[in-house]
């Protein structure tokens, strides 16, 4: 598993981790019983505070992303990937809500925003 950590953004470091491992579960590069680093191997791994990757495991195993057992260590929950999906889904129409709001305010019409969108996704994602 390779975690990138950010510090000169705005989202926290904990945020980071735990959008990276969803991401790693979503994609199957971790599949369902992988083990996960310890959280102090990860803690040192990242060069960060025990307590800050302590968060993000237990805000993932909240989210039910992960397991955690005691004395052996954590784990890639059983998933249901539609669910998951569906649940990002959401997210995503919401974000997409407030883009448009925001277009609205700023006197942005609908093409504008879709090209707008097409040229984020391709730099995004390399097509462009």
């Amino acid at each position: 598993m390779n975690i990138i950590i950010r510090n000169t953004g705005e989202i926290p470091i904990y945020e980071q981790i735990v959008s990276q491992v969803k991401g790693a579960i979503l994609s199957g590069e971790l599949a369902e019983g992988d083990a996960l680093p310890s959280i102090r191997l990860l803690a040192k791994e990242l060069r960060i505070s025990v307590i800050t990757t302590k968060r993000a495991y237990e805000e993932l195993e909240r989210d039910g992303y992960i397991v955690t057992m005691s004395g052996k260590g954590s784990y890639v929950a059983p998933q249901n990937l539609e669910l998951v999906r569906e649940e990002q889904r959401r997210a995503l129409e919401q974000h997409l809500t407030d883009a448009i709001q925001a277009a609205k305010t700023a006197g942005i019409n609908r093409q504008e925003l879709q090209e707008l969108l097409t040229l984020l996704y391709d730099e995004e994602t390399g097509d462009g």
